[in-house]
């Protein structure tokens, strides 16, 4: 497969996962905030010859300048937020909703692997959730979650829609604190 080949289909499916998680009024964008700081550090940290080399983290340089376009990423999505959370006072519309997930696929470019998908571990959660729904049902017939992806089987065992956004939130700040007491991956 060509490099071009697989880069195209590694994005989307980071698309695909944030798609799948945009379910919930600012429930991708929360998740996506959090992720986005976590890059913003990881692109510093191997952007800079002496933290790196003090955390034994591999240098890589230039990727200091993500760190800004990560830390944009993370601040307009506050400002998506302040528009967009419970209860919506508009809707974007898709177009913006693409090129949103777009951003966030877009991180692939850090080369960072397996750290993708802890950092992006609600986005992993929500699509590992619709593959095994489906594995399932075409198998055996029977359903592991009252609907998927997984938010929505929480709002059908009664959670209210905030408690489901701000719980999946505090699950991403702590998927990517745990990442970070373990950053080599």
């Amino acid at each position: 497969m060509p490099p071009s080949s697989f880069f195209r289909a590694r994005s989307r499916r980071h698309i695909n996962a944030v798609n799948l998680t945009d379910g919930l009024d600012g429930l991708a964008t929360g998740c996506t905030v959090t992720a986005a700081l976590a890059f913003a550090v990881l692109a510093y940290v191997a952007g800079n010859v002496k933290i790196s080399s003090y955390l034994q983290i591999p240098f890589y340089p230039f990727t200091g300048e993500l760190t800004v376009v990560c830390m944009a990423l993370a601040g307009a999505g506050l400002g998506f937020l302040w528009f967009i959370a419970f209860p919506r006072a508009f809707s974007w519309g898709i177009p913006v909703l693409c090129h949103w997930r777009g951003a966030w696929s877009c991180r692939h470019l850090l080369q960072a692997g397996i750290v993708l998908l802890v950092v992006g571990g609600v986005f992993v959660m929500e699509a590992l959730s619709v593959i095994l729904q489906v594995m399932s049902f075409k198998l055996t017939g029977k359903r592991i979650f009252a609907m998927s992806p997984i938010h929505h089987h929480f709002e059908l065992k009664g959670w209210k829609e905030n408690t489901v956004i701000v719980r999946f939130w505090i699950l991403s700040v702590n998927v990517c604190r745990a990442w970070s007491r373990h950053p080599e991956g």
